[in-house]
């Protein structure tokens, strides 16, 4: 089967991809091995995770030239400066034993963000060629504008909580005007849309899993990517092959009328959402 691409000026990456949160050490090398080998070209980790070395040595161990994955890590809150997330992210590197990363983000903005400096660090890392996209994830709509009317870094993905339970349309609205990827996480709500009973419905008439309709609803829209996490190979498949579930009019229309607020990541450190 073959994975949708987004495209933009700033950056290539497959519409699914593999998330890695929260599986660790060997376990975590087996899983990404596995994603790799059937057919997963994008692997998402982070600092945060305690997971890097594992999914570096997945990637190493997998036969793969370097540029045939597309590796996205993410530093972590608590290093609110540029030289802070400079160093964070030289940790990420050493750790990840790759000479650079396809996607660098700021996990989340801390509130004593310095939002020029991080951006300056981003850009320069991006100049030095050990990362070729920089973007951010969790933040809401008017930081995320912020970032990008700085022009400080070029910001190609946002990557937030996103799923049949929670819209994002504003961030949506916003992203799509901007040639910004929009990857969601969480992207079938922690298992909450298996025993849904209007998914399970569609999954039925399709002869597909209450999951694969859930990430085929994300992949069906402009501009989004997808990074369900999946330990076992045959889950692992089983996301896969939402690629090829074609949702109908009605299908769309259903999943559309379900309640849309349901927030699944909101931890005490997070930022206003409406702002």
């Amino acid at each position: 089967m073959t994975i949708p691409f987004f495209e933009s000026a700033l950056t290539r990456l497959p519409r699914l991809g593999f998330g890695t949160w929260p599986m660790q050490g060997a376990a975590c090398q087996a899983a990404v091995e596995s994603a790799l080998g059937l057919g997963y070209r994008h692997i998402d980790t982070a600092e945060m995770y305690g997971n890097e070395a594992a999914v570096g040595a997945a990637i190493n161990a997998s036969g793969l030239r370097r540029d045939e994955v597309y590796l996205t890590t993410k530093v972590w809150w608590d290093k609110p400066q540029g030289d802070a997330f400079r160093r964070g992210f030289d940790a990420c590197l050493d750790r990840l034993a790759q000479p650079y990363v396809d996607l660098l983000l700021v996990h989340w903005p801390s509130p004593q963000l310095d939002l020029p400096s991080v951006l300056a660090a981003q850009a320069r890392i991006l100049a030095e060629g050990r990362a070729r996209a920089v973007g951010v994830a969790n933040f809401p709509l008017g930081l995320l504008r912020a970032a990008v009317e700085a022009k400080i870094a070029p910001i190609a993905c946002l990557q937030v909580e996103h799923h049949v339970y929670l819209s994002q349309q504003r961030l949506l609205d916003y992203t799509r005007a901007q040639g910004i990827v929009l990857t969601s996480y969480t992207p079938v709500a922690k298992g909450q849309v298996l025993d849904d009973p209007v998914i399970r419905g569609i999954a039925e008439k399709h002869g597909a899993t209450p999951a694969q309709v859930a990430l085929a609803w994300l992949l069906a829209m402009p501009g989004v990517a997808a990074i369900p996490k999946a330990a076992s190979p045959a889950r692992q498949r089983e996301n896969l092959a939402a690629t090829e579930l074609v949702l109908d009019a009605d299908d769309l229309a259903a999943l559309a009328a379900l309640p849309k607020g349901r927030r699944l990541v909101n931890p005490g450190f997070a930022p206003d959402w409406a702002a």
